[in-house]
């Protein structure tokens, strides 16, 4: 039997075909990748705020809230609007972070509840520095 006489064209075909199925599954296995965002306490143009003021993450996202300017400031969410007031106060932080850098980082649960989460600067609420978290 010569190897010129073979016929190769099925086998290439279920080749193929075996790569095509596989590849197919690590497609649809590849996990999501998280994001991690940074809010700025205290905006760039000096004002007191969150920068941005509004973010929308999903789960398995990392905010973290980091000192930029006019210190000191915190991050306390509101529990009694939140979508579920656990997360809320899972997400809250009560004390004061001073220096430029410094601050909080917080992952969203997988089975954290969609919705938004308001939230604001305890020495600061009051000349408006609040934001809102969005987790879709």
């Amino acid at each position: 039997m010569k190897l010129a006489n073979l016929n190769f064209k099925p086998v290439v075909r279920v080749l193929l075909a075996a790569v095509i199925v596989l590849s197919s599954f690590a497609i649809a296995i590849a996990p999501a990748s998280a994001e991690t965002y940074t809010v700025k306490m205290g905006a760039d143009n000096g004002m007191l705020a969150f920068q941005p003021k509004t973010l929308k993450v999903s789960p398995g996202d990392t905010v973290k809230w980091e000192i930029n300017k006019l210190p000191p400031h915190n991050v306390v969410f509101d529990t009694s609007s939140a979508p579920d007031s656990g997360l809320a106060q899972k997400l809250s932080h009560d004390k004061l972070a001073y220096a430029p850098g410094d601050g909080y980082e917080e992952t969203i649960p997988e089975d954290a509840k969609p919705g938004t989460y308001s939230y604001y600067c305890t020495p600061h609420r009051g000349a408006g520095m609040v934001g809102e978290l969005i987790i879709e």
